[in-house]
């Protein structure tokens, strides 16, 4: 095996798309869910590498791409995006080798806390995350349910919509309500998702207090989305199926922390069904997320 472990180059990254794609559908067959991933658009892994090109990594053996990692930073926090090995190739050593040098972006970058999020049943992977020093925190599900059926008894809300802008005074509200539910601001990522023509960004108000932001996606997928504390999640949440629903896709859908009391209850009610499940790691002290729902497990 004459293994190159190299910086991933902007080329790279559509071949390292189909990698991902194979990897977790091999492994969600194996575990009885089905083929989930389907090949898309590699857009913010270009844009995480133009903005911090160490935290992209690729395994080649013989001009073929045989692994991938890809992790970024904002402020404190150090998240492992992706890690996959093709199918193939697994039990060679491959993900130790890019997983050591994501852990050399994680040190280098300084940051305080490292986390990440896999499959529930992912149970290699997750021995492996562990003897790095990042621990099972809590579940995360992933919810979806008919567009219809979303929308009956939905409970009605009091909060007024508008849309997120570029402003200054928007970035410094987002900032704000970021730090306080994740422990670090995303200013980038919120930049990021504004220039995304299938995702519109909405700031909620309870009279004239912002008290948190979701986006909605074409897909009618909900995420990220934050409140300014445990007690507003499941208001926002209301408000993010209503605006998710309104987009006219055929589900909804969302993931759902275990530690969202309030959302899950809602989620249940209005009959979202848990399509699989995932799971938090962490470094110690973090992964307390109980006013944050992710994006998706790259995203965050």
């Amino acid at each position: 095996m004459s293994l190159v472990c190299r910086p991933a180059r902007a080329e790279d990254l559509v071949r390292a798309d189909a990698l991902v794609v194979a990897s977790i559908n091999d492994l969600t067959v194996r575990h009885g869910f089905g083929p989930m991933a389907t090949a898309g658009a590699s857009s913010f892994q270009s844009f995480s590498l133009k903005d911090d090109p160490a935290g992209l990594w690729v395994a080649e053996d013989g001009g073929e791409i045989v692994g991938f990692a890809w992790s970024w930073v904002c402020g404190d926090l150090w998240f492992l995006a992706q890690l996959f090995v093709d199918p193939s190739r697994q039990g060679q050593g491959i993900g130790n080798i890019l997983l050591e040098r994501t852990m050399e972006h994680a040190g280098q970058s300084g940051a305080a806390h490292k986390a990440l999020i896999t499959f529930t049943f992912n149970r290699v992977s997750q021995g492996l995350y562990m003897r790095h020093g990042l621990f099972p925190k809590m579940p995360v599900y992933f919810f979806s349910v008919p567009r219809e059926r979303a929308l009956q008894s939905l409970p009605e809300t009091a909060l007024r919509a508008v849309p997120i802008d570029a402003g200054t005074a928007t970035l410094k509200r987002l900032a704000a309500i970021d730090s306080h539910a994740i422990g670090t601001s995303r200013d980038k990522h919120h930049r990021y998702l504004l220039d995304d023509p299938t995702s519109d960004g909405t700031l909620l108000y309870a009279g004239n207090d912002c008290v948190g932001y979701c986006y909605t996606s074409s897909s009618g997928h909900i995420g990220p989305l934050a409140a300014t504390g445990p007690d507003r999640l499941r208001d926002v949440f209301v408000a993010a199926l209503k605006l998710a629903s309104d987009r006219g896709a055929g589900t909804v859908s969302a993931f759902l922390p275990g530690t969202c009391d309030g959302a899950l209850s809602l989620a249940i009610d209005q009959g979202m069904r848990i399509t699989f499940p995932m799971l938090l790691m962490a470094s110690p002290g973090y992964g307390d997320w109980a006013q944050y729902l992710p994006r998706n497990p790259g995203f965050m």
